[in-house]
């Protein structure tokens, strides 16, 4: 059995949980990070040395980053399913993976952070202004890329949409005014119908 340590507010932690389920691995998640603490002693800086989530463990195998994670669980247990192995199509999935991690999350963590995990008399509004703008740019890529296609990568459900989805579901479900996006939300509503995604995507978020 798979461990996945993290808290599941974290959204690296939930594309981990939803990785795991969709390749149909069971597992232990074990809350740690934010308010659970137990991040920053030696057991666990042993496990990963950055002292973040997540962190799967795999019998003897440890891997921390979310993206890596998500990779190694789709080609170990997933393969001819949400793994490529044609290096050429697994490249439209890399992609979105790491605009994720590269565009979409710094652009929408300072406005979700502020909303959601700071007092409302310590906000900055300069901030949060900032973020949503960034993230409204982004979701127009996304929604334009979605508007001819069904998921993120190669028309059919994959590694890109588990780790992109996250995101969404974070902008989807924030307290702020959004200009709709029918093909963001279109792909939002059947990827997050999945069984292995329902336990990943809490309601509401924090």
């Amino acid at each position: 059995m798979l461990t996945i340590w993290g808290r599941i507010s974290s959204i690296n932690v939930q594309k981990a949980v939803w990785a795991a389920g969709e390749v149909g691995q069971t597992f232990e998640r074990i809350d740690v990070g934010g308010a659970f603490g137990g991040t920053s002693g030696p057991a666990y800086r042993a496990k990963n040395p950055n002292g973040l989530v997540p962190v799967l463990e795999d019998g003897e195998i440890c891997i921390w980053e979310s993206n890596s994670i998500v990779r190694y669980l789709a080609a170990r247990y997933g393969a001819g399913w949400i793994w490529e192995e044609d290096p050429a199509l697994r490249a439209e999935s890399d992609r979105w993976m790491d605009w994720m991690i590269a565009e979409l999350q710094p652009a929408l963590n300072p406005g979700f952070r502020m909303l959601l995990r700071t007092p409302a008399e310590q906000r900055d509004p300069a901030l949060i202004e900032n973020s949503i703008a960034r993230t409204e740019a982004l979701m127009a890529i996304l929604d334009a890329h979605l508007a001819q296609r069904s998921y993120l990568a190669n028309e059919r459900f994959g590694m890109a949409d588990i780790a992109v989805a996250p995101g969404a579901h974070r902008w989807l479900h924030m307290p702020v005014e959004r200009q709709p996006r029918p093909h963001v939300e279109r792909w939002y509503a059947a990827v997050s119908a999945r069984p292995a995604a329902k336990p990943a995507l809490p309601v509401p978020i924090s």
